[in-house]
């Protein structure tokens, strides 16, 4: 796959192409091993220093990236003994929410995320990673089987928003998000939600309102997208950077807050960078969590995970 780079990225750009140029020449000429090598250490130093002086609109397009690990690499990545399970026994089965049962470290689990697809057929089939209702009634189902036999749940959000069409609205899109919130929020077994791009509006806290949320160190996590709150504030899309400027949906601002328990380091130029390094970092953060629920009985859990909502907002002193 071709390196996909983003406009703040252009100078990286530049020098990668020229050590591409040298060293296509190199082979067939000999020598610019030593310029080469400076290149790429001028290259690596580079991003670098860009990677650590991310506004939060570069945050924006780092946690967009089309090459970002997606839900399925995660599960390649992270998960044994995976099975899919399909529908949500009333209408279909949502492609932009994928779930199922697994081993996580040997462990049984009930994982769930957003899917959104990395190439042209598979961005239609999974619409994006914008669930309709019947993915999130599906959530729910996953989580009510979850309860049942003492699994964790562990979620993955990626998602610019839920899918807002016409056949959505009518099949109740509003109550099936809610209905999925409220079930995170009332489950007796712990639940860990990772942000691992876009998390966006209803469509992302329907499966994220959980005992923990941690977030990747690039992604984004907001009531709505930098170009929404710029239509509606400025009633132009295209301020989208000055929205996410002042929206405070990177990790920092989020800690701060109390909406996100925990940053997960990202590989030097963000997960696509080094994709396995950085399903590696979810992994042994996802452990790291679980662990604070050892011996805990379903009150005990319920009663952390509403203290945990209860301090989002409130007043030191």
């Amino acid at each position: 796959m071709a390196t996909h780079y983003l406009d703040f990225e252009k100078p990286i750009a530049d020098l990668e192409a020229k050590i591409d140029e040298l060293s296509a020449l190199s082979e067939t000429t000999g020598g610019f091993e030593t310029e080469i090598a400076g290149l790429r250490k001028k290259a690596a130093q580079l991003r670098k220093k860009t990677y650590a002086g991310l506004d939060p609109w570069m945050k924006t397009q780092v946690a967009r990236h089309p090459q970002r690990p997606h839900f399925v690499d995660y599960v390649a990545g992270l998960f044994t003994d995976w099975n899919e399970l399909h529908g949500d026994r009333q209408f279909g089965d949502d492609q932009a929410i994928l779930g199922g049962l697994a081993r996580f470290r040997g462990r049984p689990v009930v994982i769930m995320g957003h899917e959104k697809g990395h190439d042209t057929t598979t961005r239609l089939t999974h619409n994006f990673g914008m669930a309709r209702p019947e993915g999130y009634r599906k959530a729910v189902r996953l989580m009510d089987m979850a309860e049942q036999f003492g699994l964790p749940v562990l979620t993955f959000i990626d998602t610019a928003g839920a899918y807002p069409g016409l056949g959505a609205e009518e099949r109740g899109q509003a109550e099936a998000i809610a209905r999925s919130t409220e079930r995170c929020l009332t489950l007796g077994v712990p639940s860990i939600a990772t942000i691992t791009g876009e998390g966006g509006s209803g469509g992302a806290i329907a499966i994220a309102a959980a005992s923990r949320v941690i977030m990747l160190e690039h992604s984004i996590y907001s009531v709505i997208s930098p170009e929404g709150a710029a239509g509606i504030l400025w009633r132009d899309g295209a301020r989208g950077k000055d929205a996410a400027m002042a929206m405070k949906i990177t990790g920092p601002d989020l800690m701060q807050l109390k909406i996100v328990d925990r940053l997960i380091e990202e590989p030097v130029g963000g997960a696509h960078a080094d994709r396995q390094a950085a399903i590696a970092n979810v992994g042994d953060a996802l452990a790291d969590e679980l662990k604070r629920f050892d011996g805990m009985t379903p009150q005990q859990i319920r009663k952390d995970r509403a203290d945990r909502f209860y301090a989002i907002g409130a007043l030191g002193g």
